[in-house]
């Protein structure tokens, strides 16, 4: 698939913007603070309903929108499939002010409308239309930052190719609220444990599917990400990811190890079935603790990622340059997981992708990118890249929001 219009209208700095887009390598040239960035998590946002950086919706409307009488956002994307043509339209506007009672200012609402095809969506039937995979510098705190960054990663990469898995972590999010307010209401006396049994049922239902899928996908990333990490570091490496399922802490268990055992060649209903075995009676154990803190100890709420070197956890032990090139096989691995699962070569967006890579991993990661069917790469510096890739890229320079093309051979 590949992206052949984009429309922005007051998102980040662009105030309009029209932009034609054909298969192939494009770069994106210009300054820092430019648009660069923006551009891309502008494709992201149309393909996830979310932003990579953005804490609220908010942050995306044009600041010089916000003294219009009615602010907004709007973004339009024209994608081209293998056997249907994709039209996502995403509208942000900033609803009446809301008071906040602690301090007595006012929060702004916004709402968020989504269309494709002409057709009104929830943000949740939009995930897996349009697949990009998005590297970014701050991919560095997959490594270094909070499990719930590394839970996300494997989240978003899932929800794209698995319509159930997204709805199945949806509803388990939903039940996890619901079941804390339980819980605290148990421990204050206002509700009794009995009324625990239909939200663990709910809890291990939807918690048992996304475990496996979790599992499921490490494993095929780790198969990719072995031959990838390898080309980065010249075979000098060899890195593979460890899933930390919270439940085999718990548990004392070993969920992947009876999957790939005993379970191979069971069927996935199987599977998830003797999960949901394990969650259930786990549960039952630590009904009391739980009930004591006021909320759910067990689940994949809690699970976590390990990234491992050369048997080193790259967290604790590995350089920057290190890290950096464990979450960029992370993401090359992502874009072969993703053609593999959908049939459909997903966008791939890389920013400043070039920055604090060595003159032979930067080779490395051209070349890999060149036949792919669409790559939106920014730069602040084409020296970076050989006259070969650039010749055969289209190229755009970024400038205070606005977008131009590159004539080469004035850059000589």
């Amino acid at each position: 698939m590949y992206l052949t219009h984009l429309s922005l209208k007051n998102f980040r700095n662009y105030v309009r913007l029209e932009l034609e887009l054909s298969p192939g390598v494009v770069v994106i040239v210009g300054n820092n603070a430019q648009g660069k960035s923006n551009l891309l998590e502008a494709i992201y946002f149309l393909a996830t309903a979310k932003s990579f950086r953005a804490s609220n919706d908010r942050e995306l409307i044009n600041w010089l929108a916000a003294d219009t009488d009615i602010p907004f956002a709007y973004l339009l994307a024209k994608v081209e499939k293998e056997h249907a043509n994709l039209r996502i339209e995403i509208a942000i506007k900033e609803e009446a002010r809301k008071e906040n009672g602690a301090n007595g200012a006012t929060m702004p609402a916004v709402s968020k409308r989504i269309r494709t095809n002409n057709v009104a969506r929830r943000a949740i039937d939009l995930i897996g239309l349009a697949n990009v995979v998005m590297f970014s510098p701050q991919d560095i705190d997959l490594i270094q930052g909070a499990p719930q960054m590394r839970r996300r990663y494997l989240d978003v990469t899932i929800s794209q190719v698995d319509p159930r898995y997204c709805r199945s972590l949806a509803h388990y999010n939903k039940v996890l609220i619901q079941r804390n307010h339980l819980l605290r209401q148990i421990r204050e006396k206002h509700a009794r444990p009995d009324q625990l049994l239909f939200w663990d049922q709910e809890l291990v239902s939807a918690g048992a599917y996304v475990i496996l899928q979790r599992l499921v996908t490490v494993s095929a990333l780790n198969e990719l990400t072995f031959g990838i990490h390898r080309g980065l570091t010249g075979s000098q490496e060899r890195f593979h990811t460890v899933c930390r399922l919270n439940l085999d802490v718990a548990a004392g268990a070993n969920l992947a190890e009876t999957l790939h055992g005993e379970l191979a060649r069971a069927t996935p209903e199987a599977r998830i079935g003797a999960i949901a075995e394990v969650f259930k009676r786990k549960l039952a154990q630590f009904q009391p603790r739980e009930i004591a803190y006021g909320m759910s100890l067990l689940g994949p709420h809690r699970d976590d990622l390990a990234f491992v070197v050369d048997d080193r956890e790259v967290s604790l032990y590995g350089s920057r340059g290190q890290q950096r090139t464990v979450a960029l096989s992370l993401k090359m691995a992502e874009a072969e997981f993703m053609r593999s699962r959908t049939g459909e070569e997903p966008i791939l967006l890389l920013d400043d992708v070039t920055s604090e890579l060595d003159a032979e991993r930067r080779s490395y990661v051209l070349e890999s990118i060149k036949e792919r069917q669409q790559v939106l790469v920014t730069t602040s510096d084409l020296h970076a890249f050989d006259a070969d890739f650039l010749a055969k890229s289209l190229l755009l320079r970024v400038e205070n929001g606005a977008i131009e093309p590159v004539n080469l051979a004035t850059l000589s």
